[in-house]
């Protein structure tokens, strides 16, 4: 199967018709969604994880939580 990509969410059915920031941001949960859904918890912490430190060393900031890693 072909990976979907950000226009093909953008025109998913269900979101096709909200204001266009709201689709944007509902695409991209979608997305995400259906990289993470086969995954196990432990999987879904280290691929938040990962990104959480990706976007970390890419924008330069820190991000502060009240959970431990």
């Amino acid at each position: 199967m072909m990976k979907k990509t950000l226009n093909d969410y953008m025109n998913d059915p269900d979101i096709k018709n909200e204001p266009m920031p709201l689709r944007e941001v509902h695409a991209i949960r979608l997305m995400i969604w259906d990289e993470i859904k086969d995954m196990s918890p432990e999987e879904r912490k280290n691929y938040h994880r990962k990104t959480r430190e990706r976007l970390q060393k890419q924008y330069g900031f820190k991000i502060v939580a009240n959970a431990k890693d």
